[in-house]
């Protein structure tokens, strides 16, 4: 299976480049994968689509101001870090651009010195672990100096960080939002568990994986990045409870997906625990967590393409992609939204 076989052409005006005002307002793309029937509705119409015994899974993981820009100590050469993990209280592996200006036992000065990155050691691929010296919070200092880690087609300034977290964000981790629950608005989620639908919350921390296009022809040569989940005991009680009664598990986002098929047996049942994944979801995958999923309008050729695909069907994929280009739907993390089902 080539990696072209996942590609499309995208007009660059169609690339959303600032989230609309009011969340819930974006356009929704609704794909039936039995009937193939598609509706072209509003976000917040997803509640038609949903019913009583449904569960949505949420992934409740929140968007660390990663990019910071700074110094190296003794020559003033600009650089630039985005965090990806984090290995202890003050260590850190990171991303460094440009690479050749950090090297073993450099210093990066951030805020005229409020912040200092140590770079201890160059790793596999090229990233940096660095350790940081500061006096106060390290949370508050980042969000001080910090700015959000947009991707690189978004090139417009963010003015309200909280545009690039969804309204549930808890748990400080990510290098880039889980971008579908971002159309969700707290009312919005309110009138759905009112019509009795479940909400079950996953974590997920998004890494560099998000940022990496797949460079080889071949997929199966493609690897993916690791990145942390935590599935609790009274979340997967909630999912499984949902799918044993008949209602459907749907997953918003392909994070939510990717934490829901790492923990899931073949029989269908969600296990708790926490660790690294790195699942490489594409055509030919077989599902045991979801019937359907929320999502953006993803990169032609991205990993994100090939699981839906995988989901959906490739030739029913791209002619739905073909149709919201023709439809001038909004694309990427700032732009509209897809619901999948594959069970009614």
């Amino acid at each position: 299976m080539k990696t072209s076989d996942f590609y499309f052409d995208l007009p660059e005006e169609l690339i959303a480049q600032e989230p609309l005002a009011d969340r819930a307002s974006s356009r929704l793309l609704v794909v039936d994968k039995e009937t193939e029937n598609v509706e072209h509705r509003h976000f917040r119409d997803i509640r038609e689509y949903l019913r009583a015994g449904d569960c949505l899974v949420i992934n409740d993981t929140r968007v660390l101001p990663a990019r910071l820009f700074g110094e190296r100590v003794g020559t003033g050469a600009r650089i630039e870090i985005l965090l990806l993990v984090r290995k202890s209280i003050d260590t850190w592996e990171v991303l460094v651009r440009p690479g050749k200006k950090a090297r073993p036992g450099d210093k990066i000065s951030f805020g005229d010195g409020k912040l200092i990155a140590e770079i201890l050691e160059t790793i596999e691929g090229g990233n940096r672990i660095i350790r940081f010296q500061y006096d106060g919070v390290f949370e508050s200092i980042l969000d001080e100096l910090g700015e959000m880690p947009l991707p690189p087609y978004i090139t417009h300034r963010l003015e309200d960080k909280e545009r690039y977290q969804t309204v549930y964000a808890k748990h400080d981790g990510s290098a880039a939002a889980p971008t579908a629950g971002l159309h969700f608005t707290p009312e919005l989620l309110e009138e759905i568990q009112q019509m009795g639908v479940k909400i079950a919350h996953v974590t997920l921390h998004v890494g560099l994986g998000t940022f990496r296009p797949v460079k080889v022809e071949n997929i199966l040569e493609h690897e993916m990045h690791s990145e942390y989940y935590v599935v609790e005991e009274s979340q997967a009680a909630i999912i499984n409870d949902a799918r044993k009664n008949g209602g459907r598990i749907i997953a918003v986002g392909t994070t939510s997906t990717r934490t829901l098929e790492s923990v899931t047996d073949l029989d269908g049942v969600v296990h708790a625990g926490s660790g690294w994944t790195k699942i490489f979801i594409y055509p030919g995958y077989t599902f045991h967590a979801i019937d359907g999923m929320i999502t953006n309008f993803h990169l032609p050729e991205s990993t994100l393409i090939m699981l839906i695909s995988a989901l959906m069907g490739k030739e029913l994929i791209l002619r739905v992609y073909q149709e919201a280009v023709k439809e001038r739907y909004r694309f990427f993390s700032f732009g509209d939204a897809c619901l999948f089902l594959t069970k009614r």
